[in-house]
């Protein structure tokens, strides 16, 4: 078996009749972020290399960029197609969609379409998930969030969901209206929030960058020696969430070094301006499997681009939980 594959090997049982769509919703019902987090941490603890994953191939369109992420195992294979479209902001539309479509391992006949934009809501932050599992400290109470959309609230959820103790957000983002929406959205769930501004980091024991910004969007020597960052808004060499400084004084985890030699321009860049030097880069699977612990007395950051294997782990939990289910 490739030291790819962290899933026995078997033929997955293809659905009666028409391929079957799962939805926002029904991808929502079926893996809750705990499960989620949980389905990664397992592959990654069963061997899964990230390393040995192809490169997403991004293609320039009129209007953005056609995304295309291939990934198997012996079990399943799959693949998700999104389009990035600046514009759609302006049009009241998501900025990043698609669907993803998973096969059977074997056979590789289709077994069910996925909503993509509820796949990558999803497994973005329940990636962030299994590295502040590792990462935070353990009575982590405080989150400050940068951002209101989608990712920013599923890393609320993550968080919360392997640091019980979370009990506050603060909210820093650039349209009032939406910051308000976002804090009422947080204490209906339980927790006190509040908008903020990018100094809240200096009580902060988890930082989530969820944004578009490719500068920095605080200034890291306020950053608590304690704290642990994560930053995900980014995939591309020439955009940053965390300045240099960060990345220098930090304990730094990837999904993969030869991705963040490519992708994460939080890190590239800190290279190039020479305060980091990508041998100190650590992997999440190293993590995952205790070969790396966070050096006390500096933070902790941990940099996701997103990779096609993360889609096919939770593509692959919501389908057997379908199966279950019917």
């Amino acid at each position: 078996m490739s030291t790819r594959t962290a899933q026995t090997a078997r033929t997955a049982q293809p659905p009666a009749g028409a391929t079957p769509h799962l939805d926002a919703a029904a991808v929502a019902r079926l893996v809750p972020m705990s499960a989620a987090v949980d389905a990664l941490e397992a592959v990654l603890a069963a061997g899964l290399d990230p390393a040995a994953e192809p490169a997403r191939a991004v293609v320039d369109v009129p209007g953005g960029q056609l995304l295309m992420m291939p990934s198997a195992t012996a079990s399943y294979t799959g693949v998700k197609i999104a389009t990035v479209t600046p514009g759609n902001a302006d049009r009241g539309l998501p900025r990043v969609q698609g669907m993803y479509l998973l096969l059977d391992g074997v056979t590789h006949t289709p077994l069910a379409l996925l909503d993509g934009i509820a796949l990558t809501s999803l497994r973005t932050p329940a990636l962030s998930g299994v590295a502040v599992r590792h990462l935070a400290v353990a009575e982590a109470g405080r989150l400050v969030v940068f951002g209101t959309g989608p990712q920013a609230w599923g890393h609320v959820e993550a968080a919360r969901a392997v640091r019980p103790a979370l009990r506050h957000v603060d909210v820093v983002a650039r349209h009032p209206g939406r910051v308000a929406a976002f804090v009422d959205r947080c204490r209906a769930a339980g927790l006190t929030a509040a908008a903020a501004a990018p100094e809240a980091v200096a009580d902060a024991d988890v930082v989530c960058c969820c944004t578009t910004a490719r500068e920095p969007l605080f200034d890291n020597a306020l950053l608590p020696d304690h704290a642990t960052v994560a930053a995900v808004g980014s995939h591309e060499p020439d955009a940053r969430e965390v300045d240099a400084s960060l990345v220098g004084r930090a304990t730094v985890v990837a999904e993969s070094r030869e991705v963040a030699a490519r992708e994460c321009g939080d890190l590239v860049i800190a290279a190039a301006e020479g305060a980091f030097d990508m041998a100190r880069l650590h992997t999440l699977d190293a993590l995952v499997r205790g070969d790396v612990r966070a050096a006390e007395g500096r933070p902790r950051l941990f940099k996701s681009a997103g990779m096609a294997w993360e889609d096919l782990a939770v593509a692959a939990a919501a389908y057997e939980r379908w199966t279950a289910a019917g």
